[in-house]
């Protein structure tokens, strides 16, 4: 996904704001602000939610406080969904936009949650808000169509119908993986243009792509073992660090324990 919500920049700036590093150094007796910083820095921001939900709401009520706990809600929320906990994700950041509402329509993290959560009407809406925001990017339009076909009353046909035309979204291969959910492509032609003139680590994160919304396909339209194979190749042979990429490791892991055992009890490797 291209677009990313405000909240995106501050919590990258939180863990170093002057006020609270400041309080850190001066010698004094531990305070909120030091503590909370401490929890940011181990990445327990469950510890971090704790600290400020339990705080006097002379302390609690702060700017430093508030930005403070929707950081963290935003960052468990994310990091549960990596850890393939997609349920608890969607509750965090539903409290994120229960403590910053004008921060809805660029959720997107939360749709992808609400999909592998089987929350699909939930996940349909978001990124249907989430297209006010970002109207030119494929992958908005893919998610609303993937859950769309699992949404009460889905299906592929019904999601082709509504799918969300993209003229402007010029990254590889994603003109190609468009036309792929729009019915009038082909794997194909997502495979080729992932790997026409690009060198070797552009390369392998367009395959990633590639491979991550082949696998994403399949699985909309009934042929999991497909799926899982390309979502394999997503994983591991061009395994990306970045949210998408991580996204196809969630998606590997769930469905991968999912698939039927073979002879001898090993699942798909």
């Amino acid at each position: 996904m291209k677009a990313l919500p405000l909240l995106t920049t501050l919590v990258l700036i939180l863990p170093l704001s002057p006020g609270l590093r400041a309080k850190e150094t001066d010698g004094t007796e531990k305070n909120l602000e030091q503590s909370v910083l401490e929890a940011f820095q181990d990445e327990d921001y469950t510890r971090a939610i704790g600290l400020i939900e339990k705080a006097p709401e002379a302390k609690r009520e702060t700017d430093d406080m508030r930005l403070a706990l929707v950081t963290a809600y935003q960052r468990r929320g994310e990091q549960r969904f990596f850890n393939g906990e997609a349920g608890p994700s969607v509750a965090d950041f539903d409290r994120v936009l229960e403590l910053a509402p004008g921060q809805a329509p660029y959720h997107w993290q939360r749709g992808i949650s609400c999909y592998y959560a089987e929350q699909y009407q939930a996940g349909k809406e978001q990124f249907e808000l989430h297209q006010t925001v970002n109207s030119q990017d494929v992958e908005n339009a893919v998610w609303h169509f993937l859950c769309h076909v699992r949404a009460p009353g889905g299906s592929v046909e019904k999601a082709r119908q509504d799918f969300i035309g993209i003229q402007q979204d010029l990254r590889v291969p994603m003109k190609e993986i468009h036309a792929l959910f729009a019915g009038t492509g082909s794997p194909e032609a997502v495979l080729e243009s992932a790997t026409k003139d690009a060198d070797p680590e552009e390369m392998r994160d367009q395959l990633c792509y590639a491979h991550l919304y082949l696998g994403l396909y399949q699985e909309a339209v009934g042929e999991p073992e497909k799926s899982l194979e390309h979502m394999r190749l997503a994983a591991t042979t061009y395994k990306m660090d970045h949210y998408m990429g991580k996204v196809a490791q969630v998606h590997y892991q769930l469905r991968n324990q999912e698939a039927p055992q073979e002879e001898g009890g090993a699942a798909v490797q």
